[in-house]
């Protein structure tokens, strides 16, 4: 089920800084309390492969959402340690050195089952162990969400994990929204910064389809 429109959950989750420091972070109130917009993304797992090609793109695409009053926040069910570790590791060996935002360590998994990006493909229960049965990683899916400054979602996506994601879109996106804040238009198809949006009427869209 969609949660675009909904207020985020407001959960604490472990997460770790650049410096290694240990981290209680809620997304919903970073939000809200910043009064900024927030891009969480997740990704499988540290120590792959197109994992750290997506850190480092959302990286380099810091300044901009920065420029954009937006907060940038990794994601993954693996633990700080292991994220530590992925940090130190430079870019040349696989990686993640350089990345300065922080990442989520949802080792208990209550936030991505809640937003339920989790690959499971089956639950069953085995009397003999008395226990539940997972079929699937259990790891989470490429899902990305853009959070604004009251704590809803306005977008969210999920990609395959073979499917690395397009950081510009994010950025599009978030000054797409921003539009519509401030100006109180609507954006077409294709719209970007810079080009011309329209009001959500029946004239507006007439003449948008005219020009």
């Amino acid at each position: 089920m969609s949660l675009v429109g909904k207020k985020f959950p407001s959960i604490v989750v472990d997460a770790i800084s650049e410096m290694g420091d240990n981290l209680k972070i809620n997304i919903f109130e970073e939000a809200v309390n910043n009064n900024k917009k927030v891009l969480l993304f997740w990704y499988p797992k540290d120590f792959t492969f197109v994992c750290p090609t997506e850190l480092h793109a959302f990286q380099a695409a810091l300044p901009e959402f920065e420029k954009r009053n937006t907060i940038v926040i990794g994601a993954s069910c693996d633990t700080n340690e292991v994220h530590f570790a992925w940090l130190n590791t430079p870019k040349n060996n696989g990686g993640i050195e350089g990345v300065t935002y922080p990442i989520l360590a949802d080792t208990n998994r209550n936030l991505s089952n809640i937003l339920g990006i989790l690959d499971i493909e089956s639950t069953g229960y085995s009397e003999e162990t008395d226990s539940i049965i997972i079929e699937g990683s259990n790891v989470t899916y490429r899902a990305t969400y853009l959070i604004d400054e009251t704590g809803k979602i306005f977008h969210e996506s999920v990609n395959d994990m073979p499917l690395g994601r397009n950081v510009a879109e994010y950025i599009r996106l978030v000054d797409a929204y921003t539009h519509v804040q401030t100006k109180g238009e609507v954006c077409p198809a294709n719209w970007e910064e810079g080009k011309e949006a329209m009001f959500a009427t029946r004239e507006g869209v007439a003449s948008y389809l005219n020009n």
